[in-house]
């Protein structure tokens, strides 16, 4: 954040656009039970991710001055950044770099290195 913060203040008059993307896995088996509960699930863990994520990184940078919207959503990380960048109109993507490390990622690829293939706009990852 610290460093779309520098950006937008180097810009000027710009959006700081945050998203909190809940990922979701294709690939994970549930029993009947858990498919019944998963709407409600979902719906559950978008409202504490904005409550707890976004809505406060949004006030601290509105109280900064900086003119920004908030923005939660659930599924596959590099498609959904991607998308919301392209209907939000964002010149680019500013990430962070993937921590994770294990044998998926070493088969398929980190989510940021997916976004950065994939992404429609330009994208900075930070370190």
């Amino acid at each position: 954040m610290a460093y779309a913060k520098k950006m937008a203040k180097l810009i000027g008059k710009c959006e700081i656009v945050l998203v909190h993307v809940i990922e979701w896995s294709p690939y994970s088996f549930q029993t009947p039970e858990e498919n019944a509960m998963r709407h409600k699930r979902r719906e559950e863990e978008l409202t504490q991710a904005t409550t707890r994520i976004i809505d406060p990184a949004v006030q601290a940078l509105k109280k900064d001055g900086f003119n920004v919207k908030g923005i939660v959503r659930h599924g596959d990380v590099t498609d959904l950044l991607n998308k919301v960048a392209v209907d939000e109109g964002a010149d680019q993507i500013v990430v962070a770099r993937s921590s994770e490390h294990g044998f998926v990622e070493r088969i398929f690829g980190s989510s940021t290195v997916k976004l950065v293939a994939h992404a429609s706009v330009p994208v900075t990852v930070v370190v």
